[in-house]
């Protein structure tokens, strides 16, 4: 039977750590490569990494073993943004680093501070899921202070109108299924920074502006 992941643990604090020290080396590997031809084998490189370390997770979900509507589907905002960095990396498309930056650094970190699994090292579960949402945060953490990349206020607009869309749309699917992609319908079980944003429907507005505002300062910055 799996350990029950202790959160601020030492398999928590390993984990940061790791984040902490993969950060400092694709920011000096991006700065060294940018604006070189060796810039998009690096891209392409982290692209197929993504793929190859979330992709067989998310099929494994399919399985008809494994297979549960509430958790199998690929319609978390962190699959979303996973979808989104190997898009970034590979063609460096302007709008897919935003959904990159802002989604990776402001929402998928989240989970790196409060995270949802339940299980410790060496789960698969664990495992998983702390790949996935590294690797997220890395990708925006390369093409941003690595590569240099930046949003403007026009990523910004289209990144509030399609999270706007996503939220509503998840809100409608949850509804006629009984599920809870992106917590937009009640807040997880764990422990979570929803916590403190009051009860639904207000965490989910709050939610919002909070990334309304943070954005905007990420954007002046």
């Amino acid at each position: 039977m799996a350990t029950a992941f202790e959160p601020w643990g030492p398999s928590h604090l390993a984990a940061l750590a790791f984040f902490a020290a993969a950060a400092a080396a694709l920011v000096a590997l991006g700065r060294r490569v940018r604006g070189r031809p060796a810039e998009a084998t690096a891209r392409r490189l982290f692209a197929l990494l993504l793929v190859l370390a979330v992709a067989p997770w998310q099929v494994w979900t399919l399985l008809p073993q494994n297979w549960r509507l509430e958790t199998s589907l690929p319609f978390e905002l962190c699959d979303f943004a996973w979808l989104a960095g190997i898009v970034a990396l590979a063609t460096r498309k302007r709008w897919a680093f935003a959904l990159l930056f802002y989604w990776g650094l402001t929402l998928t970190s989240q989970a790196l501070v409060t995270p949802t699994v339940k299980e410790d090292f060496p789960s698969l579960a664990f495992g998983m899921f702390w790949t996935e949402h590294l690797l997220i945060v890395l990708a925006a953490v390369f093409m941003t202070w690595g590569l240099g990349l930046r949003p403007s206020w026009r990523d910004y607009g289209r990144t509030l109108l399609i999270t706007a869309a996503a939220m509503g749309l998840m809100y409608a699917f949850n509804s006629a299924l009984d599920t809870n992609y992106m917590y937009v319908n009640h807040k997880p079980d764990a422990a979570s920074a929803l916590d403190a944003l009051g009860d639904w429907p207000v965490y989910v507005l709050v939610g919002y502006l909070i990334a309304v505002v943070l954005w905007a300062l990420l954007t002046l910055l």
